[in-house]
């Protein structure tokens, strides 16, 4: 038998737009001779719905879409992801449609609760299997979580499944494919059941979906891999225990980040209708890393890129980001922040008597950027995209209300050591930022000679603190015992610690580790908390 994945893209609430994402999948299954279409985990809706699920109208209308879907392909047999709801009990469920109505309705059992996750929040667990027939297969629904545990998928080989079919809402980091991979294939060998893993695609606010779909064979081979952050509706052929279908192309590391961060942006920008975006241009490697990822995603041409020189801006930072913005054909002007902080100075030397300059005067300067940048948002509808990376965030070097000042943080998730490798990576396939980008010491340029490493430790060492401490919960004794300097830790646990008020105020970004400084990262601004350094 042929089934149809339909890996979509689709987009929370926006229920007419998925359904018909929906009914494209089930033309071109039709076409392709599949019998079975098969959705990702609350396709109908879009995943995470988030408190959405709280309104009654919100449920309703994806009950009216279901039915209204129902109806489309009695000729087909259709797997639905939806929330369904009972009262005021709600489920995250999959509906069987076919004959025109909807058959079977399955209830998600394993409800996670873990870092972007809510779902007991929203949801009550299922407790029964779900077996159907097609073709003269019987087939079992399970969604997402089920599947990380073993019991789902033994109860669905004793109600008589000769396949698990796992429908998922997976949001995507570093490693979540090769996690994937390893407890997919448990379930494999506990049950002796081929498996088929459908997955949604795109980016939901701060969240990415990879797709990836992939089906394993009952003797736990992979027979099918879908195309990694691209929709489409694969064909996959289920015989005698084994599943194939279209190889994917395996990706780097680089390769796929890049793609997350691509995706992000183009899903934020296009999803909430924003006719393109700015970014303030500096010369440096963060800002040419996200000019080129906005040019990649919406193209160039909507892409607008301002350069704010001041007084500490060297003429080479003007020439890169000249260069920049040929290679990549964004737009760009150029706006002297001069005259505004001379302007600025002189109106707060009153205040400012007897005091020398500061932090104070650096700051300032970003502001007035943001400023500037925000202005012309206004003025023309452009979301402004802010081009801070993770190190930047984790230790709040960062200006409140300057550089943070935006909609979207394109890189916020993207620590300094993996900025170097993403443009390495970009580089390769066509070269869009000047060596001398690369090579230059990175510098806010807000006093003379000013270099990020004097006041950070190298970012090889600020990086490996972030993610161990931050990413991995281990405590500043446990790093220090791996062999860093036991000064560089504390430092950096410090700085992380007294800057989370900052963050708070921080827009979203695209995650792509375990760990990111947004939904699955919840500490409070004010704690009395102490690590031991």
């Amino acid at each position: 038998m042929k089934i149809a994945v339909a890996q979509i893209n689709t987009t929370v609430g926006d229920f007419a737009g998925n359904a018909a994402r929906i009914r494209e999948a089930i033309d071109r299954a039709r076409a392709a001779g599949a019998h079975l279409v098969v959705t990702p985990e609350l396709a109908l809706c879009g995943y995470p719905p988030e408190d959405l699920l709280l309104r009654s109208d919100f449920c309703d209308q994806s009950a009216e879409t279901l039915r209204e879907l129902a109806a489309y392909a009695p000729d087909m047999a259709v797997v639905v992801g939806h929330p369904h709801r009972e009262g005021r009990t709600r489920y995250n469920a999959a509906s069987l449609l076919r004959g025109g109505g909807i058959e079977r309705i399955y209830f998600k059992q394993r409800l996670p609760n873990y870092q972007v996750f809510d779902e007991k929040r929203y949801f009550e667990p299922g407790d029964s299997p779900c077996v159907f027939e097609v073709d003269g297969r019987r087939i079992a629904i399970t969604v997402c979580e089920d599947l990380w545990f073993p019991e789902p998928a033994a109860q669905a080989k004793a109600a008589g499944a000769e396949l698990l079919l796992s429908i998922n809402a997976s949001p995507y980091h570093r490693a979540k494919l090769s996690e994937r991979y390893h407890v997919m294939g448990l379930r494999v060998k506990e049950t002796g059941l081929p498996l088929l893993y459908v997955h949604g695609v795109g980016g939901q606010d701060e969240l990415v979906f990879d797709g990836a779909s992939f089906g394993m064979s009952a003797d736990g081979t992979l027979g099918y891999q879908g195309e990694t952050f691209e929709e489409a509706t694969d064909a996959v052929t289920f015989e005698h225990g084994t599943l194939a279908g279209p190889m994917a192309r395996p990706l780097t590391e680089e390769e796929t980040i890049y793609r997350a961060l691509v995706t992000g942006v183009r899903d934020y920008v296009g999803k909430n209708r924003f006719p393109g975006v700015l970014l303030g241009l500096s010369g440096g490697i963060d800002s040419a890393l996200v000019a080129a990822i906005c040019a990649d995603a919406i193209g160039p041409d909507r892409v607008h890129a301002v350069m704010m020189p001041s007084e500490y801006t060297a003429s080479m930072s003007i020439e890169d980001s000249l260069e920049i913005v040929r290679l990549t054909g964004i737009r760009y002007s150029e706006i002297s922040i001069r005259p505004v902080f001379d302007a600025f100075r002189h109106q707060l030397a009153p205040s400012f008597a007897g005091r020398p300059e500061d932090t104070t005067e650096e700051n300032l300067q970003s502001r007035i950027r943001g400023t500037l940048l925000m202005a012309l948002s206004n003025k023309f509808g452009h979301l402004v995209v802010t081009t801070g990376n993770k190190s930047e965030i984790a230790t709040g070097y960062a200006t409140l209300y300057g550089d943070m000042a935006g909609g979207f943080a394109v890189i916020k998730d993207i620590v300094k050591t993996l900025v170097y490798r993403l443009v390495h990576w970009r580089n390769g396939t066509a070269r869009v930022i000047p060596q001398r980008v690369i090579d230059r010491p990175p510098s806010a340029e807000l006093r003379p000679d000013q270099k990020d490493q004097d006041s950070l430790p190298p970012y090889e060492v600020l990086d490996a603190v972030v993610e161990r401490y931050m990413e991995r919960d281990m405590t500043p004794e446990q790093i220090v015992s791996m062999g860093y300097d036991a000064e560089a830790v504390r430092r950096v646990v410090h700085l992380i610690r007294v800057n989370e008020y900052k963050r708070r105020q921080a827009p979203p970004g695209v995650r792509i580790t375990p760990r990111s400084f947004g939904k699955d990262w919840r500490y409070p601004i004010t704690s009395g908390f102490r690590p031991k350094a």
